[in-house]
């Protein structure tokens, strides 16, 4: 570990009258403990749109991942992974616009930087980690949405070492890097994605999959669901990062079953919130962006009589602050559904599409 450390920073520098009274007392009693128990509920957020099912039943979709578009903000996209079989492409409505059929893509993260979108995911079916760069005006291009990949103006394919499972992005001085982690064991690969290489490997406890890098903070946030149940931190500005990582939260705490998807909301450069799919509660915990990361809230997704139904079960989730303008003016969460309902009929897996500003207000952080 300590090597790899060292690898690293030289690769990159890097919450009766009696009775009547006795029952008036209880009554009042009761009404008071109803009422504490009421406002000590997490709050309910609706979803405004939802994706049609992904082809695969059972345990299948998996990961989002949201690509702004600058000029055009409404008009921007969100990737989603069918880990069975490929990824789809779809509108901030929820609109399937396009679908490859690329293997079985588990988890995939976006960056953006001087007109390029950078997109990598990991692909099962080869143990690989797949990296496309785009120009951005032609990635926003709608004639180019049913074929999005192929309008990549570079592309790899890598092999890894181990049986990959989740992946994040992150730019450390504006170098695209990713972290992917291992299905059945403890390890973390960091790789740098320009020039395919292996910086070295770290062991974060137990088997991981969720995982977000905050560019700005140099902190890497993972959530290790085998073991212990727990989010860490790892700040990457410190000498030995990967030896001390910081126990954000565990099923000890505030962590319900498994800590499954990670993101961050930003509110400026470098505040904001780390958002945490609780898997065993059906939670969303919300903990600030800097040390000591301290949980502030849950809420929860739920069923809107007569509309969309909520989320349970869920696994990778995606955020951003940008304004999208309208219902996503301070912007917007997807979350994957484990248990997608169309009124009382079981349906294939989807993504939901939620308002960031319902979240803020319902937990008062607006």
């Amino acid at each position: 570990m300590t090597s790899m450390a060292r690898q690293y920073l030289l690769a990159l520098d890097i919450p009766t009258k009696a009775l009547q009274t006795q029952f008036k007392a209880s009554l009042v009693l009761a009404l008071l403990l109803l009422f504490a128990v009421s406002c000590s509920q997490d709050p309910n957020i609706y979803a405004s749109y939802e994706t049609p099912p992904v082809i695969t039943a059972e345990d299948a979709a998996d990961d989002p991942a949201i690509v702004i578009n600058f000029d055009n903000p409404p008009n921007s996209l969100i990737f989603g992974t069918d880990k069975k079989s490929g990824v789809y492409l779809y509108d901030l409505e929820g609109n399937e616009l396009s679908y490859a059929p690329l293997g079985n893509i588990n988890n995939i993260d976006v960056r953006q930087l001087n007109d390029q979108v950078f997109v990598t995911a990991t692909n099962r079916s080869m143990q690989a980690i797949e990296y496309w760069v785009f120009n951005q005006n032609d990635f926003f291009n709608t004639s180019n949405h049913a074929d999005i990949f192929s309008t990549a103006i570079r592309t790899s394919t890598t092999l890894s070492a181990i049986n990959i499972y989740g992946i994040c992005m992150g730019l450390i001085n504006s170098v695209p890097v990713a972290f992917v982690t291992e299905d059945m064991g403890p390890s973390v690969e960091l790789w740098t994605l320009d020039n395919s290489t292996l910086v070295g490997t770290f062991d974060n406890g137990g088997e991981s999959e969720g995982c977000v890098f905050d560019d700005e903070n140099q902190v890497l946030f993972i959530s290790e669901e085998e073991t212990s149940g727990v989010l860490k931190a790892y700040d990457l500005s410190i000498e030995f990062p990967f030896e001390s990582p910081f126990i954000v939260d565990s099923r000890e705490g505030n962590i319900g079953g498994d800590p499954e998807g990670v993101a961050l909301y930003k509110t400026s450069l470098t505040d904001g919130y780390i958002v945490l799919s609780s898997q065993g509660d059906n939670k969303y915990n919300l903990y600030n962006r800097n040390a000591p990361y301290a949980f502030i809230t849950s809420f929860q997704i739920s069923d809107k009589d007569g509309g969309i139904d909520g989320t349970s079960d869920t696994d990778g989730i995606s955020v951003s602050s940008f304004n999208f303008g309208g219902e996503f003016s301070k912007g917007l969460m997807v979350a994957q559904d484990g248990y997608n309902y169309d009124g009382d009929e079981l349906k294939n897996q989807n993504f939901k599409i939620i308002s960031f500003k319902e979240v803020l207000k319902k937990t008062n952080l607006d």
